[in-house]
């Protein structure tokens, strides 16, 4: 028996859509919500308790819309509250963290097998992200001894919002955050903010020949398809629908959101928060 249920996914803005893309190419007959957190972004300048709260806030409300599985599409929510929304959800929980971890240590093995002595794995995450150190502890979990280096890149969400991805002041910008990646000699560098991804080809471009990019949008699309069983799975029939919240609808946020989806948005529900 199928469940034809959506899948609920949250972000504190529009760079979660980068993992519903990864979810609709993954799972094509599934419904997906999502709910962007326009209104409050950024997340990822704010306190551990103000993202929390907020966080709890959005999945309430994707849980009122009868969801059967949540995604929370937000690197720093998932650093911050995951533990929080696993508590307050009675469907199952899937982060953006430890699908990424769980690629960049695969990744680490295969280009540099030496644990411990090593090189580092480098995460680009906002100032929320490396502060929590998330993803080192999930990485070294995976792979203790694994050392990891955490650097903060905060315009890099501006200017992936802007449009500003292959520019020269793109290119700078990345240069000067990407320089301690390279002179750690980190192979692998993962895109620890949904925004990141726009940027690929700068932050390739600034970093030594070779790097390996992990883009968690996709591990983590993976492991939702691992996530849910046969029985929660929808018909596989029909193509499915993609149904968009935000508690902020401006014009400019319809313009990003297009950027980020790769074609104009659907329409956008405005909801609010309580």
């Amino acid at each position: 028996m199928s469940d034809s249920r959506p899948i609920g996914l949250f972000d504190s803005g529009v760079g979660g859509l980068t993992v519903l893309d990864a979810v609709a190419r993954r799972l094509p007959s599934e419904d997906l919500l999502y709910l962007g957190d326009t209104a409050r972004l950024p997340y990822g300048t704010k306190s551990r308790e103000t993202v929390r709260r907020y966080a709890l806030r959005a999945v309430s409300l994707l849980l009122e819309r009868d969801v059967k599985a949540l995604v929370v599409a937000c690197n720093t929510a998932t650093a911050l509250a995951l533990d929080a929304i696993r508590d307050r959800s009675p469907v199952p929980v899937l982060g953006v963290i430890e699908p990424g971890a769980e690629a960049a240590v695969e990744a680490a093995r295969e280009t540099d097998p030496k644990h411990g002595a090593g090189l580092p794995v480098a995460i680009l995450a906002t100032e929320a992200t490396v502060a929590s150190d998330a993803y080192g502890a999930a990485i070294r979990c995976l792979d203790p001894g694994r050392r990891v280096l955490h650097v903060a890149c905060p315009l890099f969400v501006p200017l992936a919002e802007e449009g500003w991805t292959g520019n020269e002041v793109a290119r700078a910008v990345a240069a000067i955050y990407l320089e301690p990646v390279a002179v750690s000699g980190a192979k692998v560098v993962v895109l620890g903010c949904t925004h990141y991804p726009l940027l690929k080809a700068t932050i390739t471009a600034a970093l030594p020949p070779g790097t390996r990019l992990i883009d968690s949008a996709d591990s983590t699309a993976r492991a939702l398809v691992a996530l849910l069983s046969p029985i929660s799975r929808k018909d596989a029939s029909g193509r499915g629908e993609t149904h968009l919240l935000v508690t902020d609808a401006s014009d400019r946020l319809r313009r990003v959101a297009a950027r980020f989806l790769g074609r104009e948005a659907a329409a956008l529900e405005l909801v609010d928060l309580p």
